[in-house]
């Protein structure tokens, strides 16, 4: 408890977490009427509060719901959590790391450090046991006394340093998987991929009228995902996309055609058919998160340039998809 811990400790973690908050985060004293957006100075004093500003990520948090979720990260043999917030009744607990720098979710230029960081969440929550359905969105408050509050010594991480202790695999991307950070980074390569090659409809036009076509699309993605993200971070994700796309549309298309060619690539005769089955599976995986996404078969016949009819049979039979 916070009785384990120095009066200093305990003052540097409230003055740390309150910092990164939100100016008016998301709380809420009872989630079955659900959350609410206050001040911070009001905020802090609610049961459940949101930790990370839009479109940033300043604390990784995941939500085990056992007994004995305050020893999970110890049997995981991870690093010791920056905090951990208890339920006093069942022992579940939100399990917090707080980040030495925070990851912008949204700008193009660092995608490569949220897919990064999308990829550690991943493997901790896996190690950990934890509520892949967690939003993430919210956190049980460790500044709140209806918890018990485990506040531990330890400085803000490094990614490279959460990496250590984990081994990293590639993003899932089945929607009934991905969660997190994952979809971040599947919204973000969802509408950037359509728009590389969309641009071309609405170059002659005005820009407002391709921004508000790439929300839409992004809007869409994001709604495939059973836990989706803030419309805050949809917006962003579709402005930095819109902007970028809009004034490099020469490269964007360039992009595109690289892409396709790709495909064409990996399903050479020459590699095999261990090589073009898994080619396939990605394409059918594709044509599923598009159909979802509210793509007509055509479009995504034309997208994908495979027949229509097997674009139909796919989108009828999920099960036999790529998974």
């Amino acid at each position: 408890m916070m009785d384990n811990i120095t009066n200093q400790t305990k003052l540097d973690f409230v003055e740390k977490f309150y910092e990164k908050l939100p100016h008016k985060p998301y709380c809420s004293d009872d989630l079955e009427y659900g959350v609410i957006i206050r001040p911070k100075r009001t905020a802090i004093h609610k049961l459940y509060i949101q930790h990370n500003p839009p479109c940033l990520i300043t604390s990784l948090v995941f939500d085990i719901d056992r007994t004995d979720a305050f020893f999970s990260w110890f049997d995981a043999n991870l690093p010791t959590p920056t905090w951990i917030a208890k339920n006093r009744l069942n022992g579940h607990s939100h399990i917090g790391y707080m980040l030495s720098a925070p990851v912008c979710t949204t700008h193009r230029a660092k995608q490569n450090v949220i897919e990064y960081l999308a990829k550690i969440e991943q493997a901790y929550g896996l190690a950990l046991g934890a509520d892949r359905g967690y939003s993430g969105l919210i956190t049980k408050n460790p500044c709140h006394r209806t918890w018990e509050n485990h506040i531990f010594d330890v400085e803000p991480y490094k990614l490279n340093y959460l990496a250590d202790f984990v081994e990293l695999t590639e993003l899932k991307t089945d929607l009934k998987e991905v969660s997190g950070l994952g979809r971040n980074c599947m919204m973000f390569d969802t509408v950037r991929f359509w728009a590389y090659e969309a641009i071309r409809a609405f170059i002659s036009g005005s820009y407002d009228g391709w921004h508000r076509e790439v929300l839409n699309m992004a809007i869409n993605a994001n709604g495939a995902f059973i836990e989706p993200l803030p419309y805050s971070e949809v917006k962003a994700t579709a402005k930095s996309v819109s902007r970028w796309v809009w004034r490099n549309h020469g490269k964007a298309y360039a992009k595109f055609i690289e892409r396709q060619a790709a495909k064409g690539r990996k399903g050479d005769s020459s590699h095999g058919g261990k090589a073009r089955s898994a080619q396939y599976s990605d394409i059918r995986q594709e044509a599923l998160k598009l159909h979802v996404m509210g793509k007509s078969i055509k479009e995504i016949s034309e997208y994908l340039n495979v027949h229509r009819n097997s674009v139909s049979k796919w989108v009828k039979n999920p099960c036999t998809s790529a998974t």
